[in-house]
């Protein structure tokens, strides 16, 4: 029974040329020059073909299934599980799921030639990118902190359309913090700032967009805005200022391009391990974040350039939920209540027959659902917030309590300032300068 063997036009050409190599024709260099190897190899190739003939210079392995071949019945379970348990995740991703979850495990490479050739398109369309410049990480953890809130069916069918707010630190692309909300509010960036102090420490700067939530807007200034010559810092302005964290507004997504391309990979890795749980609110989904998170920086994280980080210590705990709250300003009414929106706070007696009537209070919604009620330094009441959203809710109406002031800082109206300017004297009948307030 004879052998047929298929040779390459490459094999052909080599058995010519080694046909006229033992004939005589040429010698050993003017055949090496002719196939483009070098002598050494003409040799080895003579002696092959001298002792088997053409078949000698076929590759041994040519038609043989490679050594390292996925068994037949694991590539037909990959195939299976690929369109029905992780249909819809990309090749990375389900990669990393079939190692972890199945015990099967199998390189992206070959996992995407698989899927590929079963015509088995991949879920993720990409484009090109427009050419930036590119921008170097920061040399130390702490540095800067990248925050944003992403608005995505993260639940798909099987629950509300939610808010992720999270924040991530520039240099290591470590997940500091993150939050699901039903909207991006204030609350859910204080929750994302308090987790990262309380893991990490206080960063040094703070890079975010320019949502009202982080600055007020362009309106007009009030009376006590124009007197300190500024405007009242919002709920999370406030919290960055007391904590000394420098807040950079960011003109563009590419600026922060770090949390936008971590909305890219969460958007499709944790919507499909969101849906593998069966979670369908908002609570199983946050108590699902953390565990993920952690699996999420071991994958995508990069040690830093410089190994000293730059976080600064927490204030401590007690410190931490009072700057990391939402706190308002109350005057305290003749019968010793305050007004929490609907809400009516019976304080305790004070000190003297007036006790704390007509004084200024401030009044905090503590992101553990508790509202404290502070005079000066005194905490004078702790109560449940009312269940009652809309409840809650009203407290917006109410003025913020300003960042907090050095002691030593005085507040004077600046030389072109309106109160500067010549006001008539309605007693007198006369005009007279004001050089200061107490004119």
């Amino acid at each position: 029974m004879r052998e047929t063997i298929t040779m390459t036009r490459r094999d052909q050409v080599r058995s010519l040329v080694l046909a006229r190599l033992v004939a005589g024709e040429v010698d050993v260099g003017e055949a090496a020059t002719m196939l483009g190897l070098s002598e050494r190899s003409v040799w080895r190739l003579r002696a092959r073909f001298l002792a088997e003939g053409p078949a000698g210079l076929v590759h041994g392995n040519r038609g043989r299934s490679p050594a390292h071949r996925l068994d037949e019945a694991i590539r037909a379970r990959v195939l299976e599980l690929a369109g029905t348990t992780y249909a819809g995740l990309n090749d990375c991703h389900l990669a990393d799921l079939l190692a972890e979850r199945e015990g099967i495990v199998v390189g992206r490479v070959t996992l995407r030639r698989l899927l590929r050739g079963a015509g088995r398109a991949s879920p993720r369309r990409r484009r090109a990118p427009r050419h930036r410049s590119r921008r170097d990480r920061m040399p130390q953890a702490g540095l800067l902190l990248q925050t944003d809130g992403s608005r995505h069916d993260w639940l798909g069918d099987r629950g509300p359309r939610l808010t992720l707010v999270a924040a991530i630190d520039d240099a290591t692309g470590i997940v500091t913090g993150a939050t699901f909300r039903d909207q991006e509010d204030a609350a859910g960036y204080l929750i994302v700032l308090r987790e990262t102090v309380r893991r990490h420490g206080i960063p040094v700067a703070l890079y975010r967009d320019r949502h009202t939530i982080f600055e007020t807007s362009d309106r007009d200034l009030d009376l006590e805005e124009q007197l300190a010559d500024r405007r009242t810092p919002t709920q999370v302005g406030r919290a960055l200022a007391e904590l000394g964290i420098g807040s950079i507004a960011a003109r563009s997504p590419q600026a922060k391009g770090r949390v936008e391309r971590l909305w890219g990979t969460l958007q499709d890795r944790l919507v499909a391990e969101l849906r593998l749980a069966g979670i369908g609110d908002r609570d199983a989904a946050n108590r699902f974040l953390p565990p993920f998170l952690r699996r999420f920086d071991r994958t995508f994280s990069v040690p830093p350039a410089d190994p000293a980080a730059a976080w600064r210590p927490s204030p401590g705990n007690t410190a931490l939920e009072r700057i990391c709250s939402l706190r308002y300003r109350r005057v305290v009414a003749n019968d010793h209540t305050v007004r929490a929106g609907a809400t009516i706070l019976q304080l305790p007696p004070g000190p003297g027959r007036r006790g704390y009537a007509g004084a200024e209070v401030e009044l905090q919604l503590r992101l553990d659902g508790r509202i404290a009620v502070w005079h000066a330094d005194r905490r004078l009441l702790v109560t449940p917030a009312p269940a009652d959203p809309v409840q809650v809710r009203a407290l917006a109406k109410a003025r913020p309590v300003p960042a907090i002031r050095p002691p030593s800082a005085t507040v004077r109206p600046s030389f072109h300032h309106p109160w500067r300017a010549v006001r008539s004297d309605s007693r007198m009948g006369q005009q007279r300068p004001t050089g200061s307030l107490n004119s």
